[in-house]
């Protein structure tokens, strides 16, 4: 066993003698991409056909594609770093970009993934109400999505509120009534729900245009539909960007005519529970995704129109671009082609 032992010894040492060359050189490269920059490097990302995604009980077929456009976002390891300064297409942005002062990326992520709750819900409300079939809110989840820094408090991103003072409330609405009932330098209870586990927090109140606690909220909601509906999204897709395209993906699968005629229609938006398209970011990447997957149609919010144009002719694109602001303007739109 012994002789054994000497003898792989040996044999590994001959063998590092002999390749410590190539066996340097893949420890550099795994070092280039292992150690990570305070960057990401934003890419043309590509589309998100709803079809597999959306899902309605009993739904109408659609014949073409409707596809949720996406930016593609590369951590900013060394190598990827240096293809930015030589590809055109590619943007280095500071990570600090990417997110609000006084939190972390890993909590604008977590963040975003609440905002991307949000906005299924919001599609599926908008949707449903445009259509004309059943929806009803049950309930309402209010999350901490961000949080002043001239706040008092030991509140967290994400933190889930389910009282205050030990009051329970249906809505925002009630929430702020419960704060703005507290006097300037009032400390504040709060219930939340932490990593599944409830916990009682404190917020001071201070003037900001009023009582406040300097928190932002994100909601999400609980409904009762029918016909039955759901969307999937997978662990690494997050934002709100995807609101239009499944708001006219639902529509079209509950809806007997379908606006899609065949063709591949791609887009972009926010949306709100009254159908109202908001404007983006990273609307450069998400057309040329939409082109790469040969689209007939790119949708965009009215804010990013212009912008969107303008990449359009300064890449010779032949993608038809149309501006829209509500979600019932976009089915019109589309009736139209």
């Amino acid at each position: 066993m012994k002789e054994k032992i000497e003898y792989i010894k040996n044999k590994t040492i001959q063998f590092i003698k002999e390749e410590y060359k190539s066996l340097l050189l893949l420890l550099t490269i795994f070092l280039l991409f292992y150690i990570e920059l305070p960057y990401k490097v934003y890419t043309p990302g590509g589309i998100v056909d709803l079809k597999s995604r959306v899902k309605v009980e009993n739904g109408y077929p659609t014949s073409g594609v409707l596809g949720m456009s996406y930016v593609s976002l590369v951590r900013g390891s060394i190598p990827y770093v240096l293809l930015s300064k030589l590809i055109p297409d590619w943007d280095l942005v500071p990570e600090e970009d990417l997110k609000y002062d006084n939190e972390t990326l890993k909590e604008r992520m977590a963040a975003d993934k609440i905002a991307t709750q949000e906005s299924i819900d919001h599609a599926i409300f908008a949707s449903y109400a445009l259509a004309g079939k059943e929806v009803q809110i049950e309930s309402e989840n209010i999350f901490v999505t961000y949080i002043d820094e001239r706040a008092t408090t030991d509140l967290k991103v994400l933190d889930q509120v389910l009282e205050i003072d030990s009051q329970t409330f249906k809505n925002t609405k009630e929430l702020k009534s419960l704060v703005e009932k507290h006097q300037i330098g009032d400390e504040v209870d709060i219930l939340v729900k932490r990593n599944n586990k409830e916990e009682h927090k404190k917020a001071k109140v201070f003037d900001l245009d009023g009582p406040k606690i300097g928190i932002a909220m994100t909601l999400t909601y609980n409904y009762e539909e029918n016909p039955k509906a759901s969307i999937e999204m997978k662990q690494s897709e997050s934002g709100p960007s995807g609101g239009l395209m499944m708001a006219l993906s639902l529509y079209n699968s509950l809806v007997e005519e379908d606006i899609t005629k065949g063709k591949t229609i791609v887009g972009t938006g926010t949306i709100d529970r009254d159908g109202n398209v908001g404007e983006i970011g990273g609307v450069k990447y998400k057309l040329m995704g939409a082109v790469k997957n040969k689209a007939d149609i790119f949708l965009v919010p009215k804010g990013n129109y212009e912008e969107a144009i303008e990449i359009k002719k300064q890449k010779n694109y032949e993608i038809k671009i149309i501006e829209v602001s509500t979600l019932k303007e976009a089915i019109e739109k589309l009736k139209e082609e």
